[in-house]
């Protein structure tokens, strides 16, 4: 089987402009939402992401049709029908989940098989079904599926346990066309629900309260269609100032919110890092010189520090003068790439939940694989640093979530090329 792997040569400062891309973590469920309505949308700016690639299929799986010019992602509904989607679909992407909320909503009915996506940890649907069931949805589970019908959905008080992004919306989606008035507590406060909002009432639905814990949707008969830009992808732009960072480099940021960034930011200048706002605050200067400081990271639901940077947080610390502590509270597998940092000499021991890291002068250059997202994006960042060549597998999972990385660094001064190489059945590395 041919894959790609990227060969980074490390030591290049890091120096230049870089512009981010929309969110993915908003682009896809705001094209599952798209679903609610009858009408042609146009989504701006759009990543060009295997995950979108992935989430046009099912969208045109269930009769949506899907186009793309440009920067532009037009999608009609005029034509969706509530069918079963199969495993073959739902099992490439988390996100995939995100049309039940929007299929029931419209239709009163969803039939679809598990999702998939990186395996970082257990991330059940039961909170989005506790959600279904209060809007008075009937839940069958059997043979891999889930299928949920209504005659009718009327509003509710819905109480998250836990402020899930995913059930969040998957609930608002439900509850747009529902009768009455939902009233979502323990909400994800998230710039992504926020983001899902006001796209929802751009086609003329009633949402307010994304941000803070309590969300209320008072339903509407229909939506119609309309044009909406997404945020600039938080994660994406978090990832770059790490990047600055690790190689001491000095890099502007730019199209950037600093709002959806700020507990990475304070951690940054605890570190030692400079980290200033630009041109009227969409662009961020990111400046280090020597090596940063170790720091003490707890992941937490937002506004705290994402656990989406904590792979490539690691990575810094790695280098850092000191001993950092980093305590994961989110996913209980978000540890999968330690052991590739080890092969690249970091000094990282993991007990449970708690990583705790002792910096190193310098890394070397490896042959790692990446098993998830994030994972891929910190093994990339530790081979702009590393000495000599590092070689990265599972190019694949870096693709999922960020738009020509590897260019964009090579336009930094990075030594960064893309090779398509033939894997056997197994890693090419040894044990």
């Amino acid at each position: 089987m041919v894959m790609a792997t990227l060969e980074i040569a490390g030591g290049a400062r890091l120096k230049g402009e870089i512009e981010v891309s929309g969110a993915k973590n908003s682009i896809l469920p705001i094209m599952a939402a798209s679903l609610l309505s009858p009408e042609p949308c146009c989504l701006q700016e759009i990543p060009q992401l295997t995950d979108v690639r992935m989430m046009q299929e099912v969208l045109q799986f269930v009769g949506a049709k899907v186009s793309l010019s440009g920067r532009n992602l037009w999608l009609d509904g005029a034509e969706v029908v509530p069918q079963e989607v199969p495993p073959s679909l739902m099992r490439r992407l988390r996100a995939s989940n995100l049309v039940m909320g929007s299929l029931l909503g419209r239709f009163r009915q969803v039939r679809v098989a598990y999702p998939g996506g990186c395996a970082i940890g257990s991330r059940p649907m039961d909170l989005h079904l506790k959600g279904f069931l209060a809007l008075g949805a009937e839940i069958r589970e059997d043979h891999g599926f889930i299928e949920a019908r209504a005659a009718r959905l009327r509003g509710a008080d819905i109480h998250l346990d836990f402020p899930s992004v995913g059930a969040t919306e998957n609930i608002m989606m439900a509850a747009v066309l529902a009768e009455g008035v939902t009233t979502i507590r323990n909400a994800a406060k998230e710039p992504e629900i926020v983001d899902l909002q006001n796209f929802l009432n751009r086609l003329g639905a009633r949402v307010k309260g994304a941000g803070s814990d309590v969300i209320r949707v008072h339903g509407v008969p229909r939506l119609r269609g309309g044009e909406y830009q997404v945020i600039p992808d938080r994660i994406e732009a978090g990832t770059h100032l790490v990047a600055a960072a690790i190689t001491r480099g000095r890099v502007v940021v730019k199209n950037v919110i600093p709002e959806h960034l700020e507990a990475l930011i304070a951690k940054l200048r605890e570190a030692g890092v400079r980290v200033e706002t630009l041109g009227g605050r969409s662009a961020l200067l990111v400046e280090a010189e020597g090596r940063v400081r170790g720091v003490d990271c707890k992941t937490l639901p937002y506004p705290g520090f994402p656990t989406d940077m904590q792979p490539q947080m690691m990575a810094l610390l790695a280098t850092a003068e000191g001993t950092s502590v980093i305590t994961e509270s989110i996913f209980e597998s978000r540890f999968k790439h330690v052991d590739e940092l080890r092969r690249m000499g970091a000094q990282i021991k993991v007990e449970g939940r708690v990583a705790v890291v002792n910096g190193v002068p310098r890394l070397s250059g490896a042959l790692v694989e990446a098993t998830d997202l994030r994972a891929a994006a910190a093994l990339v960042l530790a081979g702009l640093v590393a000495e000599n060549t590092t070689v990265l597998e599972g190019v694949e999972h870096l693709d999922r979530g960020y738009e020509c990385l590897d260019l964009k660094y090579e336009a930094l001064g990075a030594q960064i090329r893309r090779e398509a190489a033939r894997k056997a059945a197994g890693s090419m590395r040894g044990t």
